[in-house]
């Protein structure tokens, strides 16, 4: 019999919180994933890529996207879920990035069905889960602290 600890397994990703400047407003870069709940851009980390390489990696192979800059890491945030019977712990990095704007396209193949830039309230009350929620809130505080 395997004990719980040997079904614990932890994965480790990173994503992006893409914004632009639309007028005088930010709008982010949302997707819808898989299971049709809007998110972030994220991914696991590949071979030895740094978790910022991986963010920039991600946003692009799911949106098409790609990040003209790419600032601090926003937050780390964590949760489980249950696969083929192992308990999953995963991380995810977030880093705010900033984009120049441009045509997102799903990364269908990803399971990833719809992408969208909205503005940051709107991402925020679309967004279902309340740690990528609390993100974008803080990714929002962020955009004045640094002067984008």
């Amino acid at each position: 019999m395997r004990s719980a600890a040997e079904d614990r397994v932890v994965e480790t990703s990173a994503g992006g919180v893409v914004v632009r400047q639309a007028d005088d407003a930010w709008e982010v870069l949302v997707i819808r994933d898989p299971y049709g709940n809007w998110g972030l851009p994220k991914g696991h980390v590949e071979g030895d890529e740094t978790l910022e390489e991986a963010a920039v990696r991600e946003v692009q192979e799911e949106t098409g996207i790609v990040a003209r800059q790419v600032g601090p890491l926003v937050e780390r945030i964590d949760w489980f879920f249950k696969k083929e019977g192992a308990l999953i712990h995963k991380y995810c990095s977030f880093f705010l990035m900033r984009s120049d704007g441009g045509i997102a396209t799903p990364e269908e193949s990803e399971g990833i069905t719809e992408c969208a830039w909205l503005p940051l309230d709107e991402a925020t009350a679309r967004i279902v889960y309340d740690n990528t929620r609390a993100v974008v809130e803080r990714s929002a505080a962020l955009i004045g602290e640094l002067g984008w």
